[in-house]
């Protein structure tokens, strides 16, 4: 197992860690529920540095983006970020990903952990017009600080006014007595906040004065876990539950980071798809009853025929309520539509719902 940075540091904390995607991580500290409420009403970091840094540079960088990448890369501007996928040659997706637009000619590439050596391959089967692909991902560590908090915590730690920094943007520059830091208003979340991302030589002073800083504030460190119940309740999807090799990205709901303005792979097959329309479509549903809807359960309709999976389900810790994605048929899948879960023995009635399940107040 690969080690990050940190992780003599989440064993000092008592962190519980867990093989994941290679890297033993941080599933929890105090328990799921508490790190969950500490990020959606204060502040709380989360060690993210299993995460994949790819840097495209050159001057055909955006080429190669554009012909590999569902979004129009064209559109940003130093300083902005972009949601993306990797389409593949079937029909699905080797990954999504974020592309942040460093300086002119200059990209990097956020993936996911699980799928480095994958993407990587693919990236570069893919680079025939002489673009320079480079794998940062071994020298990085990447930190969210997540929660309305964030932005007051994290002030007297940087020069440059963090409230000033719009969703999907980002800078460059000194935080925690380190420069060249790429302070980045992303986050997997839903709560607001920012991605850090530094050397692996820097990580632990940045850690150190975060939670210095942050302890007026209420930090606390977050594990996997919370995260993952975080992002289900907005309804983000994860890669290997509700997103894969071969799940459609237009039946999970990603047609809206896909421009058909550009050619990128497999764009004609999915842009027919769109004009007829999916045959299935992932949906958000919360439970009628009392029970856990957990990845893998059938979902059924009235008659118990099985109409589709549960791709990610939990019990919310904001709502108090079973919740979960999957797909089902387009027909079935309009907000309001009854279905059950098949939990064991039981068919728990659910209803179908827009997503985010949990509504940021404003």
């Amino acid at each position: 197992m690969k080690n990050t940075a940190l992780t003599a540091t989440h064993e000092a904390l008592g962190a519980k860690l867990v093989p994941y995607a290679g890297f033993n991580m941080p599933v929890q500290y105090e328990g799921v529920s508490v790190e969950h409420e500490t990020v959606r009403n204060g502040v709380g970091v989360f060690d993210v540095s299993h995460m994949g840094e790819f840097l495209i540079e050159g001057p055909n960088a955006l080429e190669l983006i554009q012909k590999i990448c569902s979004n129009d890369a064209s559109k940003l501007t130093v300083g902005k970020a972009q949601y993306s996928y990797l389409p593949n040659e079937d029909g699905g997706i080797v990954d999504d990903l974020i592309i942040y637009k460093m300086k002119e000619d200059s990209y990097l590439l956020v993936v996911n952990a699980s799928n480095i050596e994958k993407d990587w391959n693919w990236i570069n089967a893919k680079n025939d017009v002489g673009a320079t692909v480079r794998d940062l991902s071994p020298e990085y560590s990447l930190l969210a600080i997540q929660g309305p908090k964030a932005v007051e915590a994290m002030q007297s730690l940087t020069s440059h006014n963090l409230s000033d920094i719009k969703f999907y943007n980002f800078v460059v520059g000194d935080f925690a007595g380190i420069e060249n830091v790429i302070i980045s208003a992303t986050g997997y979340t839903g709560s607001g906040g920012f991605e850090i991302y530094c050397k692996n030589s820097e990580v632990k002073q940045i850690w150190d004065k975060v939670f210095e800083t942050g302890a007026a504030y209420g930090i606390k460190p977050i594990g996997l876990a919370a995260r993952d119940t975080l992002r289900l309740e907005m309804g983000y999807c994860l890669y290997g539950n509700d997103i894969d090799d071969t799940t459609s990205p237009i039946e999970a709901g990603l047609g809206w980071v896909t421009k058909f303005t550009k050619d990128f792979t497999n764009s004609e097959a999915l842009k027919l798809e769109r004009e007829n329309g999916p045959k299935n479509k992932l949906v958000g549903f919360e439970l009628d009853e009392k029970g856990i809807p957990r990845q893998g359960y059938d979902i059924v309709d009235n008659d118990g025929k099985v109409i589709g999976k549960v791709t990610s389900g939990t019990m919310s810790p904001s709502l108090h309520k079973g919740i979960g994605l999957g797909y089902v048929p387009t027909d079935l899948s309009e907000p309001g539509t009854k279905i059950n879960i098949q939990i064991r023995k039981n068919a728990v009635p659910a209803t179908i719902v827009k997503t985010p399940f949990y509504k940021v107040s404003s």
